[in-house]
C-alpha cells in the first residue's frame, strides 16, 4: 500500500510538472488571454508563440536565463524560466503603444528579434487588421502609413515603396515568392489575390532584400503570413475560429468570411473562406470636376450607345466580386519536426479597368469595353521544418511550392465589332532550402539555396461579337520559360550586448528561353526566339547599435538587382496613345545600390521617435525608350500608326527620402501617432536630361488619435498627400488626361488632398465584436497620385465579428 501511494505521488508530480510547462499570457488589465505573443531565448535557442487561448508550451526554454516576451502593443518582458515557475506559469503583459522591438521574419525567413536587423521593418498584426477592417490586401498595406497605393481600377492596388513599384518590389506569401516572370513595370493588381481575413501578420521590409529573396527585391519586400494551424496543448480538442460580415456604402460592399481551426496535439487544420461583392465605386462630392466622367458605353440592340449616368459620381465600370479559399494542415509528431501544407485559391469576376474606359479619342470615348478577365491564383505549399543540434544547422526548412496564375485582358474599340483578347497562364514552381546555425554563441549564420521556374503561356484571340467567329490574334507575350537558381549566406555577429553587425552575399543565375513564332504573322520581328543568361552577385553590410534600452541606431549598405523577365523581354502592348512597346532580346540585369541610416528613441516610455533616411542609385535601369524594329520607327498597331518603343538598359536613376514616425502615449487611454514619408526621384530621360521618377509619390502620411478603454476602441485619423505640379510630373504621366486634374493652364497635375476618418469597435461579449467607421467624412473628391480611379467619397461601414 505504501509503495502504491509513493507511485501515485510520483505520477501526480509528473502530471503537474507536465502541465506546469504550459505558459499562459494574459492582459494585466482585462485578464483576457493574449494570443500571438512571441517568446524567444538565445541560450538555449528556442522560440514559441501563444495560441488563441494565450497559451504555449515552454518546455524547450528550461534553463533559460533570458526569455524575451513580445507583442506589438504591449511592453516587452525579459524573464527567466525559474521566474516563470515562481509565477505559476502565468505572465501578465502591460498594454502600451511604445515599443522599439518586435519579432520579424522578412529579413532572414526565420523568426528573429528586430534587435539585430539594420533594415527598417514595419509590422501589421491581426488585431490591427481586424480593427482597420481593410477591404482588400492593397488597402491593408495602405493602413501601415508607409506604403503608397496606386489604383487604375477598383479591383486592384499597386504598392509604391521608396520610389519603386511593381516588378521592383517583392511579394511573399508564407515565405513563397509570389512575383512571376510577367510582373510588369506598369501598375499591378496581383496583391488583391491575398485574403486580409486569412492574414495573421504582414511585414514590410524597406530597401533591398535581394540577399534573401533574389531578383526584384529592390525597393522592399512585402511578407504576408497567413493563418497558422494551432495545435492543442492538452488532451482536449482545440476548436476556434471566427465569422465576419461587412457592409460599406460607397461601393455597396457585401462581404462574408469564416475560418475555423481544429487542433489535436499532433495534428491541426485551418479552413478559411471569404467572399466579396463590390458595386461601382462612388467618388466624393467636393473636388476637381475633371475626375467626373458622367458617361459610359452600353451595348443595346447590337449598337454601342453612350449612356449618361443618373449619378455622375459613380465610376462606371468598376464593380467586381471575388472569392478566396484556404486550407492548411499541420503535423507535428514531436518537438523536432513540423510539417505544414497550405492550399490557397483566389478568383475574381471580370472587371473594368476604369482609366482605359474613360480614355478619349476624336472627341468621344475610345473604347466600348476594356476589361480584365477573371484573375485566378492557386498555390500549393509544403513546408518541412527540422530542429537539431548538429554541425550543419540548428534548424532547417524545406519549402516546395507550386503556383498557378491566370489573367486576361479584353478590349474593343467604340463601334467596332472586333474584341481583342489576350490571356496569360503562368505555372510557377519553387524550392527553398534554408538553414540556421548558431556558431560560438555570438554568430548566427543563415544560409540556403533556391530554385524557381516559371512556364509562361500567352495567347491572343480576336472575336467578332456579331458573328461570334474567332481567329488567332497577336499574343501579349512569347511562350517562354524563366529559371532562377541561387545560393546565399547571411551572418549575424553580436559584437557585444549593444552592437550587432550583419553581412551577407548571394549569387543568382537567371535564364530565359522565349519563342516568338506565334507572333511572326502579326509583327515584323527580325527573330523567332531569344535567350538570356544573367548572373548577379549582391551583398549587404549593416550594423545595429543599442546604447541602452531606449536608443537604437542603425546603418545599412546593400545592393540589389532585377533580372529581365518575360515581360521586359517580349511584351507587346500600347504603353500610351500612339506608341507601342515591342520585344527586345538584348537586355541585362539592372542594379541598385542603397544606403540608409536610422534612429529610434523612446522618451520616458511615453514618446517614440523613429526616423530613417535613405539614398538609392539604380544603374542600367530597364526603362521604355524609342526603338527601331527591323529598321522601322513606327508600325501599325490596333489600326493606328504607332511609334515603336522597347524596354532597354538605358537609364540611371537616383531616389532619396526620409521616413519619420512619432508615437505618443497620452493619459486616460489616449494615444497619438503619425507617419510621414518624403521621397524624391530623378531618372535619366531619352535625351540625356533628367526628369522625375514615376514611382516616387508626393509627400504623404497618416496621423491617428486613438482611445482605448475596456471593450471600446476609437480612432480619428487623417491621411494626406501633397500636390504634384505639371512640371514635376514624370514625362510619361504628363500625357495621361484620364488620370489627372487640369491646372489653371489646362495642364495635368495631381492636386493635394486630405481626408478625415473615424473608426470604432466595441466588444459586446467574449464572442461578439462590432466594428464601424466613416471614411472621408468631408466627402472629398480626390485621386491618389498616378491613379486612374478616384478614391471613395463618404463611406459608412459596419461589420460584425463572431469568435468561436
Amino acid at each position: 500500500m505504501k509503495t502504491h501511494f509513493v507511485l501515485l505521488c510520483l505520477l501526480l508530480a509528473g502530471i503537474c510538472k507536465t502541465h506546469s510547462q504550459i505558459l499562459t499570457v494574459r492582459d494585466i488589465n482585462t485578464g483576457n488571454p493574449v494570443p500571438m505573443v512571441t517568446l524567444m531565448s538565445s541560450f538555449p535557442k528556442a522560440f514559441a508563440t501563444t495560441n488563441r487561448e494565450g497559451q504555449t508550451d515552454i518546455s524547450n526554454f528550461k534553463t533559460a536565463d533570458n526569455i524575451e516576451i513580445r507583442l506589438l502593443g504591449y511592453e516587452s518582458e525579459i524573464i527567466s524560466y525559474s521566474e516563470i515557475e515562481n509565477l505559476n506559469f502565468i505572465v501578465n503583459l502591460i498594454a502600451t503603444n511604445i515599443n522599439l522591438e518586435q519579432i520579424v521574419i522578412s529579413a532572414t525567413r526565420w523568426k528573429q528579434s528586430s534587435n539585430n536587423i539594420p533594415s527598417k521593418i514595419i509590422s501589421v498584426d491581426a488585431k490591427q487588421i481586424a480593427f482597420q477592417n481593410p477591404q482588400t490586401a492593397a488597402d491593408l498595406l495602405n493602413i501601415s502609413g508607409n506604403v503608397y497605393i496606386q489604383k487604375s481600377q477598383q479591383g486592384g492596388g499597386s504598392p509604391m515603396i521608396r520610389g519603386f513599384s511593381t516588378n521592383r518590389l517583392l511579394y511573399t506569401v508564407d515565405g513563397v515568392r509570389m512575383n512571376t516572370a510577367i510582373f510588369r513595370g506598369g501598375n499591378l493588381q496581383n496583391v488583391i489575390n491575398i485574403d486580409p481575413f486569412a492574414t495573421e501578420n504582414v511585414e514590410v521590409l524597406f530597401g533591398p532584400g535581394s540577399i534573401i529573396y533574389g531578383s526584384d527585391a529592390i525597393g522592399g519586400v512585402m511578407s504576408f503570413q497567413t493563418l497558422t494551424p494551432e495545435l492543442s496543448l492538452h488532451d482536449e480538442i482545440l476548436v476556434g475560429g471566427e465569422a465576419v460580415t461587412r457592409y460599406s456604402s460607397a461601393n455597396q460592399e457585401k462581404t462574408a468570411h469564416f475560418d475555423v481551426n481544429v487542433g489535436w496535439k499532433k495534428w491541426a487544420f485551418v479552413t478559411s473562406m471569404s467572399s466579396w461583392d463590390f458595386d461601382h465605386l462612388k467618388q466624393g462630392s467636393h473636388g476637381p470636376s475633371d475626375y467626373i466622367k458622367s458617361i459610359y458605353v452600353e451595348r443595346q440592340d447590337g449598337v454601342d450607345r453612350i449612356i449618361s449616368q443618373q449619378d455622375p459620381l459613380l465610376q462606371i465600370p468598376s464593380a467586381y466580386s471575388q472569392i478566396n479559399l484556404m486550407q492548411k494542415i499541420r503535423f507535428k509528431p514531436n518537438e523536432n519536426w513540423d510539417v505544414q501544407f497550405g492550399f490557397h485559391y483566389s478568383e475574381t469576376s471580370p472587371y473594368g479597368r476604369y482609366d482605359r474606359n474613360t480614355r478619349y479619342r476624336n472627341g468621344t470615348l475610345r473604347y466600348a469595353e476594356w476589361n480584365y478577365g477573371p484573375q485566378k491564383w492557386m498555390m500549393n505549399n509544403l513546408s518541412i521544418n527540422h530542429s537539431a543540434k548538429n554541425y550543419f544547422y540548428d534548424e532547417v526548412t524545406l519549402r516546395l511550392a507550386q503556383q498557378s496564375f491566370e489573367e486576361s485582358r479584353m478590349d474593343r474599340a467604340l463601334n467596332k465589332d472586333a474584341r481583342r483578347i489576350n490571356s496569360e497562364n503562368v505555372q510557377a514552381y519553387s524550392v527553398n532550402l534554408d538553414f540556421k546555425k548558431s556558431i560560438k554563441e555570438r554568430h548566427t549564420l543563415f544560409y540556403g539555396m533556391e530554385y524557381v521556374k516559371n512556364d509562361v503561356k500567352s495567347a491572343g484571340t480576336t472575336t467578332n461579337i456579331i458573328t461570334e467567329e474567332s481567329s488567332a490574334g497577336a499574343s501579349r507575350y512569347p511562350n517562354a520559360t524563366w529559371n532562377s537558381i541561387a545560393a546565399y549566406a547571411n551572418d549575424e555577429f553580436k559584437v557585444s550586448d549593444k552592437l550587432a553587425v550583419v553581412g551577407g552575399l548571394r549569387y543568382n543565375h537567371i535564364s530565359i528561353n522565349a519563342d516568338f513564332a506565334s507572333n511572326l504573322d502579326f509583327y515584323p520581328f527580325p527573330f523567332s526566339e531569344a535567350q538570356l543568361d544573367n548572373g548577379s552577385l549582391t551583398g549587404s553590410i549593416g550594423a545595429v547599435y543599442r546604447p541602452n534600452a531606449s536608443w537604437v541606431l542603425s546603418s545599412n549598405f546593400a545592393t540589389a538587382f532585377r533580372a529581365p523577365n518575360v515581360d521586359d523581354l517580349g511584351k507587346v502592348f500600347d504603353s500610351e496613345a500612339g506608341a507601342v512597346t515591342v520585344p527586345n532580346p538584348d537586355l541585362k540585369a539592372e542594379y541598385a545600390y542603397n544606403y540608409d541610416i536610422g534612429i529610434a528613441k523612446v522618451f520616458n516610455k511615453k514618446i517614440k521617435l523613429d526616423a530613417t533616411a535613405f539614398f538609392t542609385i539604380l544603374d542600367k535601369a530597364l526603362v521604355r525608350r524609342d526603338y527601331r524594329l527591323a529598321g522601322r520607327d513606327s508600325i501599325m498597331y490596333d489600326g493606328q500608326l504607332s511609334k515603336v518603343q522597347a524596354i532597354q538598359n538605358a537609364a540611371f536613376a537616383k531616389i532619396y527620402g526620409v521616413q519619420v514616425g512619432v508615437e505618443i502615449k497620452l493619459p486616460a487611454g489616449f494615444s497619438f501617432s503619425t507617419d510621414l514619408n518624403y521621397q524624391h526621384g530623378d531618372e535619366e530621360l531619352d535625351d540625356g536630361s533628367t526628369g522625375p521618377s514615376r514611382h516616387a509619390p508626393p509627400f504623404f502620411g497618416f496621423s491617428r488619435l486613438n482611445f482605448k478603454h475596456d471593450k471600446l476602441q476609437l480612432e480619428l485619423y487623417t491621411n494626406f498627400m501633397a500636390q504634384r505640379k505639371f512640371e514635376d510630373l514624370p514625362f510619361e504621366e504628363k500625357k495621361k488626361d484620364e488620370s489627372y486634374a487640369k491646372d489653371a493652364n489646362g495642364n495635368n497635375y495631381a492636386p493635394r488632398w486630405q481626408t478625415l476618418n473615424f473608426k470604432a469597435s466595441y466588444t459586446i461579449s467574449k464572442s461578439f465584436t462590432i466594428y464601424s467607421g466613416i471614411e472621408n467624412l468631408m466627402d472629398k473628391r480626390y485621386r491618389p497620385y498616378s491613379s486612374g480611379i478616384s478614391a471613395s467619397g463618404r463611406n459608412y461601414s459596419i461589420s460584425l465579428r463572431v469568435d468561436i
